[in-house]
């Protein structure tokens, strides 16, 4: 299975035998016996070049994911034989899991000594990407997340919603703003692969009666959308969080009373969960139980 999925990829014996450290007559002679097997060739080979025949692509299209799911099956088994050790990398967005963070940290920490944590900011541009990548082995984001291969732990954070607007901005003098009030200015689009519902949430693209909310420049990072309120380019909904640890005194922080809380939960993908990730989420749901639930603002 590895030496065809290898030459449906490589399209060469010499790189194929190469990558795989095998002769080139081995990787010649398995594909030959694998394809009288099946009673009809897998690829077409000329003195200039090696190609799939359709055949050859449907058992490729066929075997990927197979053999994708045993070698996520292997390293599972691996990691667990040999214990939580190593290094784990936890993707934050924001401020992760708040107050609740020191906890959840300590605990892994008192846990597993033989496992270091590894922590790496993410954008809310592509809030998912480095967890797909496995540039990270989980994260503390932000819902909602409902992506197939994403698995949703514990929430660790609630927090009510602020609408951030120029310190100048006729809000900035209520007590509290709606989000029928986002229809009378403007709101940001976001550039990057960050899920469509998940930005939508977030920034609404509508009121709770219909009306359209204008939408802006894109932005990419939490920073630009900060600068580019405080320069009245617009406005935008906002974890109650932001006001504590991104206060500044361009910008106003109004109770946004109508939004539906934000919550923050560990996620990680479902074909990754090994003992590291495992001890993490039990480690967070000890915290939690401390806590005597999700930390709030």
């Amino acid at each position: 299975m590895e030496i065809f999925l290898v030459l449906a990829d490589e399209r060469h014996f010499g790189r194929t035998a190469e990558r795989l450290r095998l002769s080139q007559p081995r990787v010649s002679q398995t594909i030959k016996k694998l394809e009288r097997r099946i009673g009809a060739p897998l690829f077409e080979r000329t003195s200039r070049r090696v190609q799939l025949t359709p055949l050859g692509a449907q058992l490729r299209d066929d075997l990927q994911p197979l053999y994708q799911g045993m070698a996520e099956a292997m390293a599972r088994a691996t990691a667990t034989a040999r214990g939580v050790h190593g290094t784990l990398r936890v993707g934050f967005l924001g401020v992760g899991a708040g107050e609740l963070s020191p906890t959840i940290m300590d605990t892994f920490r008192a846990r597993h000594p033989g496992c270091e944590i590894q922590m790496r900011e993410t954008h809310f541009s592509d809030p998912l990407g480095p967890l797909r990548a496995g540039e990270v082995d989980l994260l503390l984001t932000r819902l909602p997340v409902t992506e197939p291969d994403l698995t949703v732990g514990p929430v660790v954070l609630t927090e009510p919603r602020v609408l951030a607007v120029p310190a100048r901005h006729p809000f900035s003098r209520r007590s509290s703003v709606s989000l029928e009030d986002l229809a009378r200015d403007t709101v940001f689009g976001i550039t990057g692969p960050a899920p469509g519902y998940w930005w939508d949430f977030h920034v609404p693209r509508s009121t709770p009666s219909g009306r359209a909310i204008p939408r802006g420049q894109d932005i990419s990072t939490f920073q630009e959308l900060l600068a580019l309120i405080a320069a009245g380019q617009g406005i935008s909904p906002v974890a109650a969080s932001v006001e504590r640890y991104y206060n500044r005194p361009d910008i106003a922080f109004i109770p946004l009373v109508d939004a539906p809380d934000t919550d923050v939960a560990v996620v990680w993908r479902t074909a990754a969960d090994t003992a590291r990730v495992r001890a993490f989420v039990q480690a967070t749901r000890h915290a939690l139980d401390i806590n005597g639930g999700p930390a709030r603002f």
